[in-house]
C-alpha cells in the first residue's frame, strides 16, 4: 500500500494549525509511514504530540530552519539539541522529539509563516529566550556560521525582535571589546547613570521569572542569560570604576 500519512498529517495540520500544523502533521505523517516497516521487525515508533502553540514545537521547527541554513546538520548540533531535550523532557520524550526534528530536516521550512505564527501566542520574554537558544545551537561547534547567523536574524525580526535585543544576545556568544555595552543595549559613551539605568532595565526584562511556564530548562537558560547581564554590568564597573 502507498504511503500516505504524511501528506494527510500534513493537510490537516495546516487545515487545524497553520504553518506550524503542517510541519508537526507531515513530520508526524512520515513517522507513521516508516513505522509501517518498523512493526515487522517489531519497532514501532510511537510519535509524541504537541500543540502548534508549543515552545518545544517551536524550538523544533526554528531549529531545523537553522540547521539546515548552512546544507549540513552536524553531529554537534545534533547533540547539542538532543541535550537540550534530554534535561529538559527526559531521555524517552527526547528521543521522540529528534525522531521529530529528523523529519523537519527533509522539509523546506517557511521561516516567515512560522514566526508570524509564534509571534501571535508567544510572549516576548519567550521568543527572546527562542533566539537565546538558537544562537547556542549554532555555536554548539565552536564557531558562529555566517550562513545560519543570517537565518538567526531573519527569525528574531520575523518574531518582531529589535535589533538591541538581537546584537544583546548575539554579545553573549561573539565577544568584542563593546560586548558589555551591547549586552545591557547601551554605548561606550553612556554616563554611569545611563549604564546604571541600562542595567535595571535589562534586568528587569531578562528575568527568568519572565518564562516560568516554559519548563525549568528554559528557566535555566534565561538564569545563564540574566547571569551574562549581571557580568556585564559588573565588567563596566570595574572599568569604569563605578560603585
Amino acid at each position: 500500500m502507498a504511503k500516505f500519512a504524511k501528506w494527510l498529517g500534513g493537510g490537516l495540520g495546516w487545515a487545524l494549525g497553520g504553518p506550524m500544523g503542517a510541519i508537526l502533521g507531515f513530520a508526524l505523517g512520515s513517522m507513521v509511514d516508516e513505522s509501517e516497516v518498523s512493526v515487522h521487525s517489531g519497532n514501532t515508533t510511537f510519535a509524541p504530540r504537541h500543540s502548534v502553540n508549543d515552545f518545544t514545537a517551536s524550538l523544533l521547527v526554528l531549529s531545523a530552519a537553522v540547521m539546515k541554513s548552512d546544507g549540513k546538520a552536524t553531529k554537534s548540533e545534533v547533540e547539542f539539541v538532543r541535550n537540550f531535550f534530554i534535561r529538559q523532557f527526559g531521555e524517552q520524550k527526547a528521543s521522540q522529539d529528534m525522531l521529530l526534528l529528523r523529519e523537519m530536516l527533509k522539509r523546506d521550512i517557511p521561516v516567515q509563516d512560522v514566526c508570524t505564527q509564534i509571534k501571535q501566542f508567544m510572549p516576548l520574554a519567550s521568543r527572546l529566550q527562542l533566539i537565546h537558544y538558537l544562537y547556542g545551537l549554532s555555536s554548539a561547534d565552536g564557531h558562529l556560521h555566517p550562513s545560519e547567523i543570517s537565518t538567526i536574524e531573519q527569525i528574531a525580526y520575523y518574531l518582531g525582535i529589535t535589533s538591541a535585543d538581537m546584537n544583546s544576545i548575539k554579545a553573549m556568544y561573539y565577544r568584542d571589546k563593546a560586548s558589555d555595552y551591547k549586552i545591557l543595549e547601551t554605548t561606550e559613551d553612556a554616563t554611569d547613570e545611563e549604564i546604571k539605568k541600562a542595567y535595571r532595565k535589562m534586568a528587569l526584562k531578562f528575568h527568568p521569572d519572565k518564562v516560568a511556564q516554559e519548563g525549568e530548562e528554559v528557566q535555566r537558560a534565561a538564569t545563564e542569560k540574566f547571569k551574562k547581564v549581571q557580568e556585564a554590568y559588573e565588567n563596566i564597573k570595574k572599568r569604569r570604576g563605578m560603585n
